[in-house]
């Protein structure tokens, strides 16, 4: 039987690796023939929302294509250049996919003249595969942290940098670099590509591109409903007000939009009603009614060390009246980083939240730490993996109006938009407005 199991996996192992070739090659024979211009995001932490912020200001003015979802590994890009979905395990759709690359390449298309590709790392040499036939005219990275998420997979975090930095060097002669300047390690870059034109955006005054006077915006309720904010550049401050999301995060993709702007020469107010109308994207810090007049902030997409730092920073500076709870899950791929990250979301945690509420075998460390720094023991409640749903009814049951939810963790085996479900005002409205909704998702 295990030779059996063994022998499938082989084969489904070189089926995979020849549509990968395959859906490859017609990407690269896509962008020969089309010529399109190409930004391409990478970074630990708000590549999503860069790329939804940056395709919601120039698709007004210019014909682009984003990436769809989170469409960014080896196989993602090549699809998102063709146009094409994942066909998941679905041999049809697989084939499907393959045809209309050869369509794309034989036969006369209206083709994007902008592509906006979200480029994710893995592994080590995930980006140097790709720029051996991918060369963007911008290439933009939001921020390189000390403890990034897929770590465990690489020696160490200054690997992960250097793999990310590749993108970087695989610009085309007059491309522009578009850096997070607020990140040192990502700043730092500014100086070893001093010979290409460079753009950082931030919230620190020596950004080219600056967010300031940022807030939180509330509804007549006094729900948390959005951010407010200026973008200052050259002299001249646009305000922006974005809703549906929330947190200081949600400034930095704007920013990077209006960078973009700036590199093609694009008048800074001609993207900003795109970026205002855009909507939140799934999972990401996006504003949700809750049960009982409550609010959630539904952050379920993912999770890592830097991320999460900053959805409870947003936590801590939401005014309401009601009770503060954080639902917090497995930080994954963090390697021997791991324990102590978790450690310090329990500290950080003690001083924000009045409830908190865990799921997970590495969250589990969250909530020890949490109740070493101080934390009402009979406001902690654990979980273990696979238990998102249970987790969300626990606290249906408890929410009172004007509570405030933070929603946030992992992807694999945890799952907590299977708890947001259960807190919305709505929930037969899920596949709507959480993450994961597709049928592939479920059984999962």
């Amino acid at each position: 039987m295990l030779c059996y199991t063994n022998l499938m996996s082989g084969i489904k192992t070189t089926v995979r690796n020849i549509v990968v070739f395959i859906i490859t090659w017609e990407a690269h024979m896509t962008l020969k023939k089309y010529k399109p211009q190409i930004i391409a995001i990478t970074g630990s932490v708000g590549k999503t929302g860069t790329k939804d912020a940056i395709y919601a200001g120039l698709e007004g003015s210019l014909f682009v294509r984003k990436s769809k979802k989170t469409l960014n590994s080896e196989i993602g890009v090549p699809l998102t250049i063709l146009g094409c979905d994942s066909g998941w395990n679905n041999p049809v759709k697989w084939s499907k996919n393959i045809l209309e690359g050869l369509a794309l390449i034989f036969l006369k298309n209206h083709y994007p003249k902008w592509l906006v590709l979200e480029v994710g790392v893995d592994r080590p040499g995930d980006i140097a595969h790709l720029t051996k036939w991918l060369k963007p005219d911008i290439a933009i990275i939001t921020a390189l942290p000390d403890v990034p998420t897929h770590v465990e997979n690489f020696k160490d975090p200054q690997d992960v940098a250097r793999e990310k930095r590749l993108l970087a060097e695989a610009l085309k002669p007059e491309g522009t670099l578009i850096l997070g300047g607020d990140d040192k390690r990502t700043a730092s870059l500014k100086k070893d590509f001093s010979q290409i034109n460079t753009v950082t955006y931030g919230i620190e005054s020596h950004n080219d591109i600056v967010g300031s006077h940022i807030s939180i915006s509330y509804d007549e309720q006094g729900h948390p409903n959005g951010m407010q904010f200026k973008v200052d550049e050259n002299g001249s401050s646009i305000p922006i007000k974005i809703a549906g999301r929330i947190g200081q995060q949600q400034v930095y993709p704007v920013l990077a939009a209006f960078a973009v702007a700036r590199a093609i020469g694009l008048p800074p107010l001609s993207i900003t009603k795109g970026i205002e109308d855009s909507r939140a994207s799934r999972g990401r810090m996006r504003v949700l009614e809750g049960y009982n007049n409550t609010t959630i902030i539904d952050d379920s997409y993912n999770s890592s060390p830097t991320a999460l730092r900053a959805a409870l920073l947003t936590l801590k500076k939401i005014g309401t009246q009601g009770k503060k709870i954080a639902v917090l899950g497995d930080m994954l791929e963090l390697g021997r980083f791991s324990a102590d990250a978790h450690k310090k979301v329990g500290v950080q945690v003690a001083g924000i939240a009045d409830v908190l509420i865990t799921v997970g075998v590495r969250a589990k460390t969250i909530a020890q730490s949490a109740r070493e720094a101080g934390f009402d023991i009979e406001c902690i409640q654990e979980f273990d993996v696979g238990d998102a749903k249970e987790a969300g009814a626990v606290v249906r049951a408890m929410l009172e109006p004007h509570d405030v939810v933070l929603v946030k963790g992992s992807q694999t085996g945890i799952r907590l938009e299977k708890a947001v479900k259960e807190m919305l005002k709505e929930p037969q409205r899920a596949k709507e407005l959480l993450v994961r909704q597709e049928d592939e998702w479920f059984g999962r």
